[in-house]
């Protein structure tokens, strides 16, 4: 009798470890796949502990370096954090107690600068970001002349985190939120949350064509192409493995994942709580 092969899973040693408070950081990771498409990916969703921005920052903190130390003893080759709430609370940290290359996403203040018209910028994030020294330190250094505003937006990481993207709930707390800037002549919104692309086409609904929407998910893969070093891939490159881990519920979080991912992926449960 023949023998099934035993599927062996994907790589995680010399991979590039990605990791958000819960599925956001997708984006992120879709950034990656598209810039790397022949590099080994592992992707952690916190989703155990989502929301971060609600969060203390100790706690954050411990959750960042938790799977952050995590995916450094898996042989990872460098760290992504693809969250705005984790960079600005624990990135330090992280950078201080792991020998990897970190690379850390944060609101594009800069480029939103330079993109608008009327001198009116809206960040959209979690509370702890817009609170957090780091973006008052982005909007002190680039933001002269210009008039930043800073809105918390709770309730909509758990829509994303149920993958409820298009409904009048939805449209109700996206319009909550958005509604006051625009009145306020912002013409150029930062989406300073990871979770926060995937509710682009709603929020562009709401403001127009007109707004411009940035997001650093591409900028984010830049970087690692820059720190790591690496090359572009050839035609004769084999495709890069992804692996998906949870800290929450795996069968909710394998739904959510597919939706966002655009295909089915297995998601394995984070050995490490």
């Amino acid at each position: 009798m023949r023998k099934t092969p035993v599927q062996t899973p994907p790589r995680i040693a010399n991979a590039i470890g990605v990791f958000d408070s819960g599925v956001g950081g997708l984006s992120v990771l879709r950034a990656i796949r598209s810039a790397l498409p022949n590099e080994d990916l592992v992707y952690v969703a916190d989703s155990g502990h989502a929301p971060y921005g609600d969060q203390t920052e100790a706690h954050i903190t411990q959750r960042t370096l938790t799977v952050g130390q995590w995916l450094a003893a898996q042989g990872v080759k460098a760290i992504t954090i693809a969250c705005n709430t984790a960079t600005v609370v624990a990135a330090r940290d992280l950078r201080e107690q792991t020998h990897l290359p970190v690379v850390a996403i944060e609101p594009a203040i800069k480029p939103a600068v330079l993109m608008t018209r009327s001198g009116v910028i809206g960040v959209l994030a979690t509370r702890q970001t817009v609170q957090s020294e780091s973006v008052a330190r982005l909007c002190a250094q680039h933001g002269e002349g210009k008039r930043i505003l800073l809105q918390a937006c709770p309730g909509w990481v758990e829509l994303v985190e149920q993958a409820e993207l298009h409904s009048s709930r939805t449209d109700a707390l996206l319009r909550q939120f958005i509604e006051p800037l625009l009145a306020q002549g912002a013409d150029t919104l930062v989406l300073g949350c990871t979770h926060y692309p995937f509710l682009s086409a709603s929020i562009q609904a709401i403001t127009g064509q007109d707004v411009i929407l940035v997001d650093p998910a591409e900028a984010v893969a830049r970087e690692l192409v820059r720190r790591l070093k690496l090359t572009l891939p050839t035609q004769a490159s084999l495709p890069g493995t992804t692996r998906f881990f949870t800290t929450g519920d795996v069968k909710n979080v394998q739904q959510v994942v597919a939706h966002l991912w655009g295909h089915e992926a297995e998601v394995e449960a984070f050995p490490s709580q």
